[in-house]
């Protein structure tokens, strides 16, 4: 009996053949209408690019090059000579799209809202047209607008390297005369220390370092100014632990660093008061004087309240890991955001009785991790933002936001957020190394300030904003510290 054969591989590789001359075929049809869309497109040179890539679907495996018009494999980032990664792509359009807002910078228009120039702003004042208050904020508008980038130089009375180490982060005391500063040092090892303000007034800004004694090989997690004996007298500083050395938060007087004694009183504590704590997320000081001498910490699962003078603590378990605090002032509560996005409110009012009795008071949530939480000065409202980039201002009578700002770019790091709601600004860095001022009020983006520095995950700058800052001769502006360096975004005379 004859059997029938049947050419199951040659019809295999038919069918195969026919698959590939298909998707040949598909490639060339998308190549020839990004082809023709991009003459078509050429008189806008701005928006060119980002048209081209649009218009060109996306293959997995493989990237679009508007400029030569093709596809590109995409290749692993190992075993190979020249890769082209997902990540490099990304990192070349950012460094584009830098140094074209950096271009973009120096023709940008002074003011962000048509007709607003200082003559104008006199006049309507003048007139009783403009309220006090509207003047003054306008008149930061106006300003923030006309910020000049200068490089500032450090001063450092005992010559130990200073200004050759990355910064890590800036924090400004309340009467912005000084910076806490830290740095990251080679192998894993950090240093902290103060910066003067007195000398940015110069024609070249100077700041004068006063640096810690000693390095520390565990990570600043974060810090805040604390007001034991004098206000912003001491600095209370969380380390993140390691398996050789548990986590701590330590609270050091200001003058425990080089050459900061004169500026205080004879009547000094002498110890550093210290305590281990692991995984501490955030701290807050309480400059409410019905609780002197006390902070808390955020803690995995929990939080802590201690007092300074009697060791009293007392620990208030949570669902989930709290990432940012405040303090009230005008009432004993604390302010926590949450890892899972909640933020609630504890009342010290109530009595403590143990870990796990105690009720929230004020509780909301938003979308993601809560990264920053600012209390204004009328303290029925506060600035949240967390880590997809969503900053609002809630009313926490109501419990709703009234405001939300838009354009902030954040997707895990704990980024800060700068509130000035008596200049009516609004300061946040972004994930992509972007500056942002928002007006307070309206929630108008009024500037963009690009980083002086390629955009990278280690090159995130930390700001500190104030209309007064600089110590004995005020000098109103931005700084900024990126990488190896520090700037001033000073104010301009330009009034344009």
């Amino acid at each position: 009996m004859k059997r029938n054969y049947k050419p199951e591989g040659r019809r295999h590789r038919r069918r195969n053949w026919q698959r590939g001359y298909s998707r040949w075929q598909n490639n060339e049809r998308y190549r020839l209408e990004a082809a023709s869309g991009s003459t078509n497109s050429s008189t806008s040179a701005g928006s060119s690019g980002s048209a081209q890539s649009s218009s060109v679907p996306e293959l997995p495996g493989f990237y679009y090059d508007p400029e030569k018009n093709r596809y590109f494999r995409l290749l692993p980032g190992h075993n190979n000579c020249n890769p082209l990664t997902k990540e490099e792509i990304v990192k070349k359009e950012m460094e584009k799209k830098r140094l074209l807002h950096l271009e973009e910078e120096k023709k940008r228009k002074k003011s962000s809202r048509p007709g607003l120039n200082a003559s104008l702003l006199l006049q309507k004042q003048q007139l009783g047209l403009l309220p006090s208050t509207t003047y003054c904020r306008r008149f930061h508008e106006l300003k923030v607008g006309c910020m000049e980038r200068k490089e500032v130089s450090l001063v450092n009375p005992e010559p130990i390297g200073a200004g050759t180490h990355n910064y890590e982060f800036i924090l400004a005391d309340s009467a912005c005369d000084r910076l806490f500063v830290v740095n990251d040092v080679e192998n894993g090892f950090c240093k902290y220390g103060l910066l003067n303000l007195n000398g940015l007034w110069k024609d070249v800004p100077t700041v004068e370092s006063h640096d810690h004694p000693y390095f520390t090989n565990q990570k600043v997690v974060t810090a805040c100014w604390a007001s034991m004996n004098a206000p912003d007298s001491h600095v209370l500083v969380c380390l993140l632990g390691k398996p050789e050395a548990p986590g701590c938060v330590s609270l050091m007087p200001a003058w425990y660093f080089r050459n900061m004694a004169a500026n205080y009183d004879d009547v000094r504590p002498e110890v550093v008061y210290n305590i281990r704590i692991s995984n501490a997320w955030t701290c807050a000081w309480c400059l409410n004087p019905l609780l002197e001498c006390s902070f808390a910490a955020g803690l995995q699962n929990q939080v802590l309240v201690l007092n300074t003078v009697t060791n009293v603590q007392h620990t208030y378990r949570t669902g989930s890991d709290v990432l940012a605090q405040q303090f009230a002032t005008q009432t004993l509560l604390l302010y926590n955001g949450c890892r899972s996005g909640e933020v609630f409110s504890i009342d010290l009012r109530v009595p403590y009785i143990s870990p796990n009795k105690w009720k929230k008071g004020v509780s909301f949530s938003q979308s993601s991790s809560i990264a920053c939480l600012r209390l204004l000065k009328d303290e029925n409202y506060m600035v949240v933002s967390d880590m997809s980039g969503q900053i609002k201002l809630w009313d926490l009578r109501m419990v709703k936001y009234v405001q939300k700002y838009e354009g902030h770019v954040n997707s895990y790091a704990h980024l800060p957020v700068h509130v000035k709601d008596d200049d009516g600004l609004l300061l946040a860095v972004g994930q992509d190394c972007y500056t942002r001022i928002w007006n307070f009020q309206d929630a108008q983006l009024l500037r963009t300030i690009p980083s002086p520095h390629p955009a990278s995950k280690d090159s995130i700058p930390s700001v500190a904003f104030s209309s007064y800052q600089g110590g004995s001769r005020p000098v109103p502006g931005l700084l900024m510290a990126v990488k190896k360096d520090l700037y001033h975004f000073t104010y301009g005379s330009n009034d344009n």
